[in-house]
C-alpha cells in the first residue's frame, strides 16, 4: 500500500508539471480587455432587453445621494440589501448599479443548456426561508435560480432600485460631507451603444463583484482564436442563435447543430453538464481536454413536498442550520450523533477542507505543513481512487477512460458531479482530444489544432472559464474595477499592493469608512458561495445598523453617519488570518488551475528566495483557516456581546 501511495503521489506531481506553464495567468485574456474586437464582443450582453430599459425611469439621476449604493445585483448585492432591509433601513434608502441588463450575477450570464447550481439547491439559493420557496429539485437549474432571485427582488420591493447597464468607475470619500462620490458610466440605446457618464453621492457603498465575473480564453497560435472563421461563443454568454434552443429552457433542443461538427476547449465544471447537451445534437463532438475534471454521481431528485415540509423546511432557522450542518460536514467537525443532511458526493469528500478550512488545522506552525499534506493526500486516497474507478466503470473504452482520469489531489480542482458527463464519451460521434496537459497550440481558420493534428469544426464553443480569485490579489478595489480613494487621499489598491490586505472579518478597512464588500480576502471559503455572500452581507449590515443605533438619535434615517474599522482590530484580525495562512501550503502540491492562479507544485528551494515580506503580503490574503461554521460562530459571538468591538461609529 505504501509503495502504491508513493507511485500515486509520483504521478500527481508529473502529471502538475506537463501543465506549468512560465507565463502563468498571463496565458489567457479576459474578454472584456481583448484588444480584439471579436472576441471582446464575445462578452457583450445578449440577454438585455434595451428598448425596455430605456423606456424605465432611471433610478439614479445627476447629484442623487441615496444612503446605500451597492455595486452589483447579482447574489451578493441582493444579499446585501435584502440584509439592510431586515436591519430596518428601507428599500427606498438603496440603489444598485449593475453591469448587466438583469439580475442574477453569474446567473444572469450564464445560461448554457444543462445549467444547474453543483450544491443541493436548499441550502444554495438564498432566502428560502424568507419566500417560503421550495425548488424543484435537490440541484436547481439556472433557469429556475434566476426566476428566484427575480422574485427575491420584487419581494423586497427593489426592482425599480436598481441602474442597470451601468458600472461603478471612482469612488472618493468626501470627510466634509461624510459620503462617497460616485463616478459611473452607462449604456444606453440599441444594444446598449450610446455611452454616458453619471456622478452621484452615496453614504455607504458596497462592492459586491463576483468569483465568476471575467470570462477569459487561452492565447493561442495560429489565426488566434480571433481568425477562426466557423461560429464561435463563449460559454458564460451562450449563443442560441447559433446552437437553436431557449436560455428560458433547462434542457432546450439544440436543433442547429445538426450536421454540424462541434468543437468545444475544456473540460471543468461547465463543460460537464454543457457536453451532453451537445453531444446530443452535433453530427461530431470535439472535446479539447487539458486537465480532466474528478466527476462524481450526481444524485439528482424531484423534491418531495412531504419530506421538504416534515424535514427540511420543518422549523424555523431550517436553513441556516442546514448550511452550518453541510459546514461542519466539510471541515469535519459535526458533532457527536449529528446527521449528515445533505449527505450528497460533496460531502463525501473527505480531503477538500484543506482548501476551504477546518478546526484541526486551524492554526499550524511551518514546520507542521509537510504532516499536515501529507494527512490530508492520504485522507483523499480512497476517494480519489473510488473517482478513477468510476471512469474505469463507465467509459467503455480503456483508453479514452485514462485520458479521462484525473491525477491531482481532490482540492485542487472544484470536483464536479454528473450521471451523464461520463456517459457521453460512449457515443461515436463523441471525440475527446487529450492534450496532455499542454493545451490547443493554435487555430485556423477553419479548426482547431492539438497535438499537431487540426480539427475542422462548424462551431466552437470557449468553456475556458474565468479570471482567477487570485488575479486581483484580494483586492475588491481591483475585482470591481473600481479606483477607490478613502480618508486622506489614500487609494485602496495602491494601500493593499504596499502593505498588504488589513481588514476586519474580510469586510471592510480602517481609512475607508462606510465602504464594505463581499470578498475572499481575510474572509472565508466553502463549496456554496452563496451562503459565504449571505454571511458576509450580515455581517455588514448588522455592523452599519449597529453604527446608527449608537450615534445620534439612534435612527436608520439619520444622515452624516459614518462607521469605520478600528486599526487595532484590523491589525487583530490580520494576525488571526496570518496566524492560519500556513495551512493553505495543501495547494503547493496541486495542478495549475483556477484554483492555483495557474502555479504548479511550489520548489522550496525557489520559495527561500522569496522575500519575506513578499511572503507576509501574500499571507495576509489568505481565507479564515477555521472553515465556515467556525467563522460563522466567532462572528456570532462578537456581535451577540453587544459591544461592537474595533468599531466605531460617529456623527457630524
Amino acid at each position: 500500500m505504501a509503495d502504491e501511495f508513493a507511485q500515486i503521489q509520483q504521478k500527481y506531481a508529473e502529471e502538475a508539471q506537463k501543465r506549468v506553464k512560465p507565463e502563468g495567468l498571463s496565458q489567457f485574456q479576459k474578454l472584456e480587455q481583448s484588444d480584439n474586437d471579436r472576441l471582446r464582443h464575445l462578452a457583450d450582453d445578449v440577454w438585455a432587453d434595451h428598448a425596455a430599459l430605456d423606456a424605465q425611469p432611471s433610478p439614479l439621476n445627476p447629484g442623487d445621494r441615496p444612503k446605500f449604493l451597492i455595486a452589483g445585483a447579482g447574489i451578493g448585492g441582493i444579499l446585501a440589501a435584502v440584509r439592510l432591509i431586515q436591519q430596518g433601513f428601507t428599500a427606498d434608502q438603496i440603489r444598485l448599479v449593475e453591469t448587466g441588463g438583469g439580475v442574477g450575477g453569474t446567473w444572469y450570464w450564464n445560461r448554457y443548456p444543462g445549467l444547474h447550481c453543483d450544491v443541493e439547491a436548499y441550502i444554495y439559493m438564498p432566502l428560502l426561508e424568507e419566500t417560503g420557496f421550495m425548488p424543484s429539485h435537490k440541484y436547481a437549474s439556472g433557469v429556475e435560480i434566476r426566476n428566484h432571485l427575480k422574485a427575491v427582488v420584487k419581494k423586497y420591493q427593489l426592482e425599480d432600485k436598481i441602474l442597470f447597464r451601468s458600472q461603478v468607475n471612482t469612488l472618493e470619500w468626501n470627510e466634509e460631507a461624510r459620503h462617497w462620490k460616485v463616478d459611473l458610466s452607462t449604456s444606453r440605446g440599441p444594444k446598449g451603444q450610446e455611452k454616458g457618464s453619471l456622478s452621484v453621492g452615496a453614504e455607504f457603498v458596497y462592492l459586491t463583484a463576483g468569483l465568476l465575473a471575467k470570462p477569459q480564453v487561452p492565447k493561442i497560435g495560429g489565426v488566434g482564436l480571433a481568425g477562426f472563421k466557423g461560429d464561435m461563443f463563449h460559454t458564460s454568454l451562450w449563443n442560441y442563435d447559433v446552437t437553436g434552443g431557449s436560455s428560458e429552457e433547462t434542457f432546450p433542443e439544440l436543433s442547429k447543430l445538426a450536421g454540424k461538427r462541434v468543437g468545444i476547449i475544456g473540460t471543468g465544471a461547465t463543460a460537464i453538464q454543457a457536453v451532453p447537451c451537445l453531444a446530443k445534437y452535433a453530427k461530431e463532438l470535439y472535446i479539447f481536454q487539458r486537465t480532466p475534471s474528478a466527476v462524481h454521481s450526481r444524485g439528482q431528485k424531484p423534491t418531495d413536498p412531504a419530506e421538504w415540509k416534515a424535514s427540511i423546511a420543518s422549523r424555523p432557522g431550517w436553513y441556516d442550520a442546514r448550511n452550518i450542518n453541510f459546514s461542519q460536514s466539510m471541515a469535519n467537525c459535526l458533532p457527536e450523533g449529528a446527521p449528515n443532511l445533505v449527505d450528497d458526493e460533496w460531502s463525501r469528500q473527505p480531503a477538500y477542507r484543506a482548501l476551504t478550512g477546518d478546526p484541526e488545522f486551524a492554526t499550524i506552525a511551518p514546520e507542521q505543513v509537510p504532516a499536515m499534506i501529507g494527512k490530508f493526500l492520504a485522507l483523499d486516497a480512497p476517494n480519489a481512487a473510488r473517482a478513477r474507478q468510476r471512469i474505469k466503470d463507465v467509459v467503455r473504452d480503456p483508453a479514452t477512460a485514462e485520458k479521462l482520469t484525473p491525477w491531482y489531489p481532490s482540492w485542487c480542482k472544484r470536483p464536479t458531479f454528473s450521471d451523464t458527463y461520463l456517459e457521453t464519451f460512449n457515443g461515436a460521434h463523441v471525440h475527446l482530444v487529450d492534450t496532455d496537459g499542454k493545451g490547443v497550440e493554435s487555430a485556423t481558420a477553419s479548426g482547431i489544432v492539438a497535438n499537431g493534428t487540426e480539427y475542422p469544426l462548424d462551431v466552437l464553443v470557449l468553456g475556458t472559464g474565468y479570471s482567477s480569485p487570485s488575479s486581483d490579489g484580494g483586492d475588491p478595489a481591483i475585482r470591481s474595477g473600481v479606483k477607490v480613494i478613502g480618508r486622506g487621499g489614500q487609494d485602496l489598491s495602491e494601500r493593499f499592493a504596499t502593505e498588504g490586505i488589513s481588514t476586519l472579518y474580510g469586510v471592510a478597512s480602517h481609512g475607508f469608512p462606510n465602504l464594505f464588500w463581499l470578498g475572499v480576502a481575510q474572509s472565508v471559503i466553502n463549496p456554496n458561495q452563496s451562503y459565504v455572500l449571505d454571511v458576509l452581507a450580515r455581517v455588514s449590515a448588522y455592523i452599519i445598523a449597529e453604527g446608527h443605533a449608537r450615534v445620534g438619535d439612534g435612527s436608520k434615517t439619520q444622515g452624516r453617519v459614518a462607521v469605520e474599522v478600528d486599526t487595532a482590530a484590523e491589525q487583530a484580525w490580520t494576525l488571526h488570518i496570518l496566524q492560519g495562512a500556513a495551512r493553505f501550503a495543501t495547494l503547493t502540491v496541486c495542478t495549475p488551475s483556477y484554483i492555483t492562479a495557474e502555479s504548479g507544485p511550489a520548489n522550496p528551494a525557489s520559495m527561500q528566495s522569496v522575500p519575506p515580506e513578499v511572503l507576509i503580503r501574500s499571507a495576509k490574503r489568505s481565507p479564515w483557516s477555521g472553515g465556515l461554521s467556525g467563522f460563522v460562530d466567532l462572528w456570532t459571538r462578537w456581535r451577540d456581546d453587544g459591544k461592537l468591538v474595533g468599531v466605531t461609529p460617529s456623527v457630524a
